[in-house]
């Protein structure tokens, strides 16, 4: 039995330790809100924390969950630092399809953690994990940027 916080949730999983942890996240809890790209770990649309690190759900086993923190988009959004980054992503056009945002998010979130203040370069590196093909990655850039000033305090 894999047992793990999500999202401020105790949470077991009798599932296989080396079933993914995108799947088990997915199919068995019902969490919706990380998605599944490309299952190699290189579009970040299943980016989740892993004890406050970015990670892909697609590339871990659910065991190295075992006892650890798993936070998601869905336990992101509820939180006034995720409203913040929800708000800016929306109010710069930073959503077209939406496919991605939730792993953009993430990492924004991952990003602003540990630098509540980075310029342009830092927030293109934060993303640098994360694939979007709608948007062109400005008006992403831009709402980071935005939710980072607005949100002065908050990380």
């Amino acid at each position: 039995m894999t047992r793990f916080t999500l999202n401020g949730v105790e949470v077991s999983s009798a599932s296989h330790p080396l079933t993914r942890l995108l799947d088990v996240l997915r199919d068995e809890l019902r969490d919706l809100s990380l998605k599944e790209g490309c299952g190699e770990g290189e579009c970040g649309a299943c980016s989740v924390l892993l004890d406050g690190r970015l990670a892909n759900a697609c590339l871990l086993p659910l065991g190295r969950a075992d006892g650890c923190t798993v936070v998601t988009m869905a336990g992101v959004r509820e939180t006034p630092r995720g409203k913040a980054l929800v708000e800016a992503f929306a109010r710069e056009g930073a959503v077209q399809c939406g496919f991605c945002t939730p792993g953009l998010v993430m990492a924004a979130e991952a990003l602003l953690s540990a630098d509540p203040a980075p310029d342009g370069e830092a927030i293109r590196a934060g993303l640098s994990g994360n694939l979007c093909r709608c948007t062109g990655y400005e008006a992403v850039v831009r709402a980071v940027a935005a939710a980072a000033r607005e949100g002065r305090g908050r990380w």
